[in-house]
């Protein structure tokens, strides 16, 4: 925190910094019994009642009353990344969007409805990328509405963390009622040095079309599902990869999207007696591969932020973390 020329801290911000990436200092305990001071950076999101909320990049939310402040200002937005490919919040998320697509899809303003029979939130939730052209509690009462009358549970997909995402949408849902459900990184890197790494391919198995031994592999199955095979071979360009196992289940697998310089990808899974042998890395060096070979330049995948091994397989490759996205759910009564 930037002390002033006197040597004091200074609150800088008022309510009508809203919207923008803040830094603060305030006291977590009153100073009489011996409170400490605590930093907080994010996008402010709202300042009510005496109290504002400050959404960090992961999507957490802090609430710190007013009277606590000690020190505040208005900071720029975090560096663009020096390393890797550049991308756009809304180039990306749109790129991600067209690799998982749903069975079907209805516009809302600038928000896409998606619903796929429930088969994964991604393809069974609203994508907000502008305007809905409705005022948001509006909008969101069409969203549960359109969502009960396929039967399915109401998800808004949101992200946070990156110059032009929506801190400010998710601090609406939470006053909606919505809750955030689960979490995740998109990450992004250069794809040579992937298709470059020293990994045996030669038993990878290249493949248009997904088929039955693959998705006896696949963790996300779970129960049929018409939508499961038109999910996964949506996309411009789609890949599967497999490595033969035993019992006509695969050793591993993995699915790739090439779209235009983006290669995405998903479902990259390795049967648990067999991990730390680098099949995963076969997997994504084959998928790879074939992606240069399209004219593809630029990677990213998904990552959940529990999934300790998988982030550092990641780490590994170069992939650095571009924003986070959520899903948020309607909380019914």
């Amino acid at each position: 925190m930037e002390f002033t020329g006197g040597g004091r801290l200074e609150v800088r911000i008022t309510s009508a910094d809203v919207g923008k990436r803040v830094s603060v200092r305030y006291v977590t305990e009153s100073p009489s019994a011996g409170g400490r001071f605590t930093d907080a950076v994010g996008v402010l999101t709202s300042w009510d009642e005496a109290v504002l909320l400050i959404t960090r990049k992961s999507g957490e939310s802090v609430r710190i009353p007013d009277s606590t402040l000690v020190a505040g200002k208005v900071v720029p937005a975090a560096p663009a990344r020096r390393r890797g490919p550049s991308a756009t919040f809304h180039e990306l998320a749109r790129a991600t969007a067209r690799a998982w697509q749903p069975t079907e899809s209805e516009a809302l303003g600038e928000w896409t409805l998606r619903a796929a029979d429930g088969f994964t939130r991604r393809a069974n939730s609203a994508l907000p990328l502008g305007d809905p052209g409705l005022p948001i509690a509006d909008a969101l009462a069409h969203v549960r509405a359109w969502y009960a009358a396929r039967g399915l549970p109401a998800y808004v997909q949101t992200a946070t963390g990156a110059e032009g995402t929506q801190e400010l949408l998710c601090a609406a849902l939470d006053r909606h009622g919505w809750r955030r459900e689960v979490s995740a990184e998109v990450r992004i890197g250069a794809l040579a040095p992937i298709g470059d790494l020293d990994a045996d391919i030669s038993a990878v198995r290249l493949s248009r079309t997904v088929d039955e031994p693959w998705l006896r592999r696949y963790q996300r199955f779970g129960r049929p599902s018409p939508a499961v095979r038109p999910v996964l071979g949506s996309g411009p360009s789609v890949w599967f990869a497999s490595m033969a196992g035993t019992e006509e289940v695969p050793a591993a697998i993995g699915r790739c999207v090439v779209d235009g310089r983006w290669a995405g990808f998903m479902a990259v899974e390795v049967d648990p007696d067999r991990r730390r042998r680098g099949l995963a890395t076969s997997v994504m060096t084959a998928l790879a591969r074939q992606a240069l070979d399209e004219g593809a330049s630029a990677a990213w995948l998904q990552v959940e932020a529990d999934n300790d091994g998988a982030r550092a397989l990641y780490d590994g490759m170069g992939f650095a973390p571009h924003h986070h996205y959520h899903h948020y759910r309607w909380a019914e009564a």
